[in-house]
């Protein structure tokens, strides 16, 4: 009895039948009698080491013998139904050592000793192959495995992918290998998770054409350069990135640098990527002209408030009209240099030449001083730091800008600048306080546009074809932002667009032209009714007023909803307070004597105190009584209200820069007309001294030229008026823009 019973007693690590009957689970039906059976076998962490009573249970469909000292899996041949197979954690060294289950699906051997894969042809229905942790140094024998779309080969011996080209996969994890590069991944067209970590892999070459993928794991490898996200910078769909542990995170601004490169993704290294962030990276490596422009504005107006404060005739014209400016824009070589000093020498009345700077050298023709100033990068640089420049731009690798000393050279002329610019200075200009009308160039015949560039012999064909890109932008800046541009004039033909701007700026400052289309640009003969209301304009003090852009007015008319004219600022209230009556009476005093020459300038006294120059040279002889004509009003002034309502009084004063203003008028005339009437006379006859500058009459009546101008540092020496360069004589085919 006693042998009986000790052959009875399980051995030890052998599986019996009566553990078997207490672990399976999930009764089911199987069978060619649909029998009810037990489906499920689950015998984890039994150091179970024979497993051979298993033969068996043919209708086992899941088998689960993980962390066990199993050898021998041929049991499994005898059980076709099984579907799922989990022999993780064993000491098996028999690579699929067992007679293929039909509908086996899914196979689990990771942490076991193979070396060696095998021809898996007839697995067809295998989809999810687990063999991590093994010795295995190659991918072979899972070319027929056409349903296989999860496989996990992490921490083996792989030194290089193969193999995988047919295979279906979604789920793809080679961690822990010994591979170098990414190859033998182009015809992966489903993959969706690529798990790449701690290995040896220095490029992201490779996964270009891996079009589906979703998360990409590059952690622990040796990834050194930003650069190297070009590879999967059109992987439209990718989401996650990691790149821990790689020399590429020392780079300085690595994350910014990596989202601005792959703005798709939504994770990176585990941390979420924030809207915020990128937008800080689009405006840190690639800004839209907006905030390049932004940017530039903020830079010229803290260094200009860095100089010491003075005023300048182009910056207070009068309180409710600004300072009159045309720019010509358009893309590079449409022509706006010679359109510009061709509308500046026929309406030379009007308009003068703004010379902008540049660091690029001079085009064949172009004169310095005349075209443009030709400064190296640091006197560019020097300038902007003493804020002499309004705005500035970079454009085809070169520094534009339009300084101040520009601008203020035509004001002091009595005239409008009329300049021209690229699309980025006028987005930088349009943040100044600089209010001016815009005139698009725009090519509407891109094919004759883009052969009169390659005629001019000096545009490669990469600049060619970056200029006829350009129309576009501005086209869709017209389109998208409506009153951005306040006329648009086809250039496909200078002459032709040159007479169409010629009816715009006549039609805007209301002089006809003459017999054939040719502008009087002295001033001539114009409508009765629209002489006589410039007459009576001018004999009242006021700037004539812009018509508007009735139905049926020319093609390519200046609308007179302009940016300026919609100010809030141009219609002034019908009633008047006691501060501000107080102040149209100092107004009245201050203009009496400065028509009578007894006093300096409205401008120039106002801002004595704040002169530097002013405070330090001594009285003249004359200001002895100017100071003693003016200390009882002075006084009255004081009582009456602050210095500043003082400065706004001074800011009121007409002026004679109208040209392209808006109508207005901010002197009261019912107050003011008489005062005015009564001082024509004493002005006609009292000797005037020399030296005292008047009010300037509006500018439709003539330009001015100012006895003693000085000449700012940056901008040349004022000219009667502006001369076409050699270049810009030229009319279709000559040289191109002053912009490159």
């Amino acid at each position: 009895m006693i042998l009986e019973g000790h052959r009875d007693m399980p051995k030890e690590g052998v599986l019996t039948c009566q553990m078997v009957e207490d672990c399976v689970s999930y009764l089911g039906r199987g069978g060619p009698g649909l029998q009810p059976m037990y489906q499920h076998l689950s015998l984890p962490s039994q150091s179970f080491s024979d497993i051979s009573v298993l033969c068996s249970y043919i209708h086992l469909q899941k088998l689960e013998v993980p962390q066990n000292k199993i050898t021998d899996l041929s049991c499994v041949s005898h059980m076709p139904y099984l579907v799922i197979l989990d022999a993780s954690h064993n000491e098996i060294t028999d690579f699929f050592g067992f007679k293929p289950p039909k509908n086996l699906k899914e196979v689990n051997l990771s942490h076991n000793r193979m070396t060696k894969m095998k021809d898996l042809s007839a697995y067809l229905y295998l989809s999810k192959l687990d063999l991590g942790y093994n010795s295995l140094s190659e991918i072979t024998g899972l070319e027929k495995c056409c349903s296989l779309t999860v496989l996990n080969l992490e921490h083996n011996q792989i030194s290089r992918i193969s193999g995988l080209s047919s295979l279906p996969l979604t789920h793809l994890s080679l961690r822990g290998n010994q591979l170098e590069e990414i190859e033998g991944l182009g015809d992966q067209k489903s993959l969706q998770v690529l798990d790449l970590s701690s290995n040896r892999i220095v490029s992201m070459s490779g996964l270009q054409s891996v079009q589906l993928l979703c998360s990409l794991n590059l952690e622990e490898n040796l990834i050194s350069g930003i650069q190297e996200c070009k590879h999967i910078h059109d992987l439209h769909l990718l989401r996650e990135l990691k790149l821990v542990g790689n020399p590429v995170q020392e780079e300085p601004d690595y994350r910014l640098a990596v989202i601005f490169l792959l703005q798709q993704l939504s994770v990176l290294d585990l941390d979420k990527v924030t809207a915020e962030e990128k937008v800080t990276a689009v405006n840190e490596y690639d800004p839209p002209m907006e905030v390049v422009a932004a940017r530039d504005h903020i830079t010229q107006l803290v260094y200009q408030l860095m100089q010491p404060q003075l005023v300048y005739d182009s910056t207070l014209p009068s309180a409710d009209s600004p300072y009159p400016m045309l720019v010509l824009t358009g893309p590079q070589g449409c022509g706006k240099r010679e359109l510009t000093h061709r509308l500046c020498q026929e309406f030379c009345e009007y308009f003068a030449y703004g010379t902008s700077h540049t660091t690029r050298g001079p085009y064949y023709g172009e004169e310095n001083g005349v075209d443009y100033h030709f400064v190296s990068e640091e006197e560019f640089q020097n300038s902007i730091r003493m804020g002499k420049f309004i705005q500035t731009m970079q454009f085809g690798g070169h520094r534009f800008g339009l300084s101040r000393d520009a601008i203020e050279v035509v004001a002091r002329e009595g005239l409008a600048c009329c300049v021209h610019m690229e699309m980025e200075g006028v987005l930088g200009l349009k943040k100044s306080y600089f209010e001016p009308r815009y005139v698009l160039l725009l090519p509407t015949q891109v094919e004759r546009y883009t052969s009169r560039l390659r005629s001019r012999g000096i545009y490669s064909p990469a600049q060619i074809e970056a200029a006829a890109a350009r129309v576009d932008l501005y086209a869709s800046a017209n389109q998208q932002q409506p009153g951005f541009f306040d006329s648009l004039i086809p250039c496909n033909d200078l002459e032709e667009a040159y007479q169409t701007l010629k009816r715009v700026v006549s039609n805007y400052l209301m002089v006809e032209q003459k017999g054939g289309g040719d502008n009087d640009d002295r001033g001539g003969e114009s409508s009765s009714a629209a002489d006589a209301a410039r007459k009576g304009d001018q004999s009242e003090g006021r700037l004539p007023s812009p018509p508007g852009s009735p139905p049926g007015s020319p093609p390519g008319a200046l609308s007179s909803t302009g940016s300026y004219l919609a100010s809030p600022r141009a219609e002034p209230s019908s009633e008047r307070s006691p501060a501000e009556l107080a102040s149209i009476r100092r107004r009245e005093q201050l203009v009496r004597e400065a028509i009578a020459g007894r006093s300096p300038g409205v401008y120039s006294q106002l801002f004595a105190r704040s002169a530097p120059a002013a405070a330090a040279a001594p009285p003249a002889n004359n200001e002895g009584s100017r100071a003693s004509t003016r200390a009882p009003q002075q006084k009255v002034n004081e009582d009456v209200s602050s210095a500043e309502s003082r400065a706004s009084s001074a800011l009121s004063l007409p002026s004679s820069a109208g040209v392209l203003s808006a109508s207005a008028e901010p002197l009261d005339v019912a107050v003011l007309g008489h005062a005015l009437d009564s001082l024509k006379e004493q002005t006609l006859d009292s000797d005037q001294p020399s030296g005292v500058k008047a009010v300037l009459p509006p500018i439709p009546t003539g330009r001015r030229t100012p006895a003693q101008s000085p000449t700012p540092a940056l901008a040349p020496t004022p000219a009667q008026s502006p001369r076409l360069s050699p270049s810009s004589a030229v009319a279709e085919g000559g040289d191109p823009d002053a912009e490159a």
